[in-house]
């Protein structure tokens, strides 16, 4: 790194730690022509992919329009806040894991079904009445009929056994 004070081409890191709950780097620095110090931060450059929307449009990931969207279908729900902000890092999470520069809205909505499913079946099938284009009584009778016979991880987990599994 250049030295900001005289323009020398190399500069010495003398201490480094982690800042901002370990999400950057602080270095000390010194230049070994002028000896001043000075501090920098590095920090991960991680980029969010774009969504292809369904009629071909690109837009950026915007988190405000993801947040809207989930507090749409928990409106009136009994899901603790913590949990939604969970979900919404968790879905964060997941799309920067796939390293992808562009998906599309189809496979972003996915990810929040899946979430959804997991906090709350009133907010599931909210969602996905609106994600689905529902058209008839039928198709909300299948997506529930889906909901019962296979229940998620998590409900599983809090159900109790009728079988002896012994």
């Amino acid at each position: 790194m250049h030295c900001p004070f005289c323009g020398a081409d190399d500069t010495k890191v003398i201490d480094s730690r982690l800042a901002s709950e370990g999400q950057q780097v602080r270095r000390r620095r010194e230049c070994p022509e002028c000896s001043e110090r000075y501090t920098t931060y590095e920090q991960a450059e991680l980029n969010l992919p774009r969504i292809i929307k369904s009629n071909g449009a690109r837009e950026p990931f915007m988190e405000e329009k993801l947040r809207a969207g989930l507090m749409r279908a928990l409106e009136k729900r009994p899901v603790p806040t913590d949990q939604i902000e969970s979900s919404i890092d968790h879905i964060r999470h997941q799309l920067l894991a796939g390293g992808e520069r562009e998906i599309p809205s189809r496979r972003l909505g996915e990810l929040v079904m899946h979430e959804l499913r997991v906090l709350d079946h009133v907010a599931y099938i909210r969602f996905a009445s609106v994600y689905m284009s529902f058209d008839d009584i039928e198709s909300f009778r299948e997506v529930v009929n889906r909901l019962e016979k296979d229940p998620t991880p998590e409900t599983r987990r809090h159900q109790i056994s009728l079988l002896n599994e012994d």
